[in-house]
């Protein structure tokens, strides 16, 4: 029996022993082929041996050293790239352990820069619904996701919520997409005239939603309207591109592609592809002098922020990308992926949306396609996917709560950026069978009477 308490108390799941590339290795032998880098974080597969030896050498040389005492070489060399290559207007990098932490620490920054340019009013966060930000406490208040929040809303601080730029379900009849994005993008607006501009310190959003949606990508001209209305009203805009930043939607950064910057980035998941934990926050320089130039003192800090370990080996990652110019692959292959998805699911019945960008697809699932009428959410159909997919040696990520955090279901595709042409082939067809698997096996009830979906 196992002593670990795993996120399902109910199951023991298997036990990876072994990665290799595209695959991951249970204790029993069977390969899996890791068709989403497990919640969109292993970006260059398993067992890269630069990324290996780099861990080696650096445990070799410093494993730890605390930040209150000590900046590491590693720590040092991570952020020049990083700021080297961040949005405009970037100048400082706060590293942490995981995409939780650097949202907690994202807004903790907004308000403390308020607090040291004589805005103590400011203190006012807006987020969206239907999108994730981490499970700490803070985080789980910025994010919208409603079923993650229930258990734990009389310990959330207050965030004001807006719709998210959701065009599949919210982009009306005769609205083009460029309205469309317009009017998502002006009830940040409204909401901050609401609150009262004096107010509010942040708008956090993703910029790609990943988990909570399905990689969905904002409408044309969506966050160039965001961020006019930030200036405006002298509101900070928080990115949160812990999931579809660092290359993962074909550029470094998700946001260059909007052509905005953002006065605070969060980043995780490839950033250091899961060879260890590690995160950062992306700071304007702005922030940064307000604060050296104030009270000197940021009042935040964890135990392992900055690790050296976890710099080195997200060094050594950013260093692969470019060396083996991985970013071309991720959108030659990404535009592989969508036409295999769209070739074998465009128009199947219960496929109502195929959306993404780069390597990271969403196919949102629905009772009806001419309706958009999501599944039964006791059916738990994204769940049934996963199993069959495993079943067959693959692995994607699934998500019920789509449509409002109760309804609705869509699995996420984000295969690791070293992936190849046949990979995508296999990723494409083994998706369409255990979908097909599991919608056999789902019933359902349709004008009254039972029947399985086909």
């Amino acid at each position: 029996m196992s002593r670990v308490f795993h996120r399902d108390a109910r199951v023991d799941p298997p036990v990876a022993v072994r990665g290799e590339g595209l695959y991951l290795i249970d204790e029993a032998g069977r390969r899996y082929l890791d068709a989403s880098g497990g919640a969109a974080v292993s970006c260059l597969g398993h067992s890269h041996p630069k990324v290996k030896e780099a861990i080696r050498r650096q445990v070799d040389e410093l494993p730890y050293a605390h930040t209150a005492f000590f900046s590491s070489a590693a720590a040092e060399a991570l952020a020049e790239m990083l700021v080297a290559h961040a949005p405009a207007g970037i100048g400082r990098v706060y590293f942490v352990s995981g995409g939780s932490e650097g949202v907690e620490a994202a807004i903790k920054l907004a308000r403390q820069y308020f607090l040291e340019t004589g805005q103590p009013q400011r203190h006012r966060v807006i987020a969206r619904w239907q999108s994730y930000h981490g499970n700490t406490l803070g985080a789980l208040a910025a994010g919208g996701n409603r079923w993650r929040r229930a258990q734990f809303e009389p310990l959330l601080i207050e965030v004001a919520h807006i719709s998210p730029c959701y065009a599949y379900r919210n982009q009306r009849v005769g609205e083009s997409p460029d309205q469309y994005g317009r009017r998502a993008a002006d009830e940040l607006e409204a909401e901050i005239r609401r609150l009262g501009p004096e107010t509010v310190a942040a708008f956090v959003s993703e910029t790609v939603v990943g988990a909570t949606l399905g990689a969905v990508p904002p409408a044309p001209g969506y966050y160039a309207r965001i961020r006019e209305i930030c200036d405006r009203y002298g509101v900070l805009l928080i990115l949160d591109e812990v999931m579809c930043g660092m290359g993962r939607t074909g550029s470094l950064h998700a946001c260059e592609q909007e052509g905005i910057a953002p006065d605070l980035e969060i980043i995780a998941k490839g950033l250091g592809a899961g060879y260890q934990p590690i995160g950062a926050v992306l700071v304007a320089g702005k922030i940064h002098e307000a604060i050296r130039s104030g009270s000197g003192f940021f009042q935040h800090g964890h135990t392992y922020m900055a690790h050296p370990t976890a710099c080195a080996g997200a060094l050594a990652v950013q260093h692969v990308i470019q060396e083996e110019n991985l970013l071309a692959n991720v959108r030659a292959m990404g535009a592989k992926l969508e036409r295999g998805l769209r070739d074998r699911l465009g128009s199947h019945p219960h496929v109502g949306d195929i959306r993404g960008r780069g390597l990271f697809w969403g196919i949102e699932l629905v009772a009806d396609r001419a309706t958009r009428e999501p599944f039964d959410p006791a059916l738990k159909v994204h769940a049934a996917v996963k199993r069959k997919a495993m079943a067959r040696g693959m692995l994607c990520y699934p998500m019920g709560g789509t449509v409002d955090g109760r309804r609705g279901d869509h699995v996420l595709l984000a295969p690791p950026f070293i992936v190849d042409e046949p990979a995508i082939r296999t990723i494409a067809e083994l998706f369409g069978e255990a979908l097909a698997a599991a919608l056999a096996a789902v019933p359902r009830r349709d004008a009254g009477r039972a029947r399985v979906v086909s």
